[in-house]
């Protein structure tokens, strides 16, 4: 299978070259906004908070959201119980848009995640300037002293970065960011093929002190007991959450609250 992640970042990095000017108008709008909200303590309650996800489409499934209206989704997740929206933001290949973010943050109040493929400081930027209280930085699509001065970068503006690994060969490079935030994406980005006990066989490598997030493969409440059982801290979850008509008793049934 041609590797998916690669031929996303190639195409990130066209989109990058032609934006690369904004950067200083971005910096500026940033200092005129209200501070981020702390997503981290947002995630720290006992048992395991979600971070859900608002997704129209991926490579893998194509569109799976035909009625996609990304403020009601946000305000259903809320509603819910979600402790922390993620919104993808990749428009080429999740059909997502920063927009999206701008359009939740003016309605909903939870903290909120740019997901996306980031690359660049312009990109940290961008998230700040929509609203973004989080970014996704992804080991797999950098360099170890790139996903260093991302996180750093993420940090100078009072952010929080989720750093997600899959391949175990990166756990050094992201524990070597000192993350508050980690997380493990079930899914090969390689092939998209998905395992949920890769985020129990992690959990054991990183220390308790750092919050762990189990992204992707999560469709029951019986496989939230799994992650309990782990001692997994939070779950990122969007695919089958935007499948279901009535996304609040969704969360409500994956939380197993209903």
């Amino acid at each position: 299978m041609t590797n998916v992640l690669q031929k996303i970042v190639a195409h990130k990095r066209q989109e990058l070259a032609a934006n690369s000017n904004q950067i200083d108008e971005l910096k500026a709008q940033v200092l005129d906004i209200a501070p981020p909200l702390d997503f981290v303590a947002a995630l720290s309650a006992p048992g395991v908070s979600l971070i859900a996800e608002v997704k129209k489409a991926s490579p893998s499934k194509g569109v799976i959201r035909e009625d996609f209206q990304p403020i009601e989704i946000a305000q259903a997740y809320k509603a819910g119980g979600a402790s922390c929206v993620s919104i993808l933001t990749d428009e080429k290949f999740f059909q997502g848009h920063l927009d999206f973010l701008t359009a939740i943050r003016a309605e909903c109040d939870l903290p909120l995640l740019r997901k996306d493929f980031i690359l660049s400081e312009l990109q940290i930027y961008e998230a700040r300037a929509a609203g973004a209280d989080a970014v996704l930085l992804i080991a797999e699509c950098l360099t170890p002293s790139d996903l260093q001065r991302l996180h750093d970068c993420v940090g100078s503006l009072g952010m929080t970065a989720l750093v997600e690994f899959y391949d175990y060969e990166n756990l050094d490079a992201v524990l070597q960011c000192q993350p508050k935030l980690v997380g493990v994406n079930n899914r090969d980005l390689k092939t998209f093929e998905i395992n949920l006990e890769h985020s129990g066989r992690i959990r054991e490598e990183v220390p308790n002190d750092v919050l762990f997030v189990s992204e992707s493969g999560i469709f029951t409440h019986a496989d939230v007991r799994r992650l309990v059982d782990w001692k997994v801290d939070a779950m990122l979850v969007g695919e089958s959450l935007m499948r279901q008509t009535d996304i609040v008793v969704a969360v409500k049934n994956l939380l197993g609250n209903s």
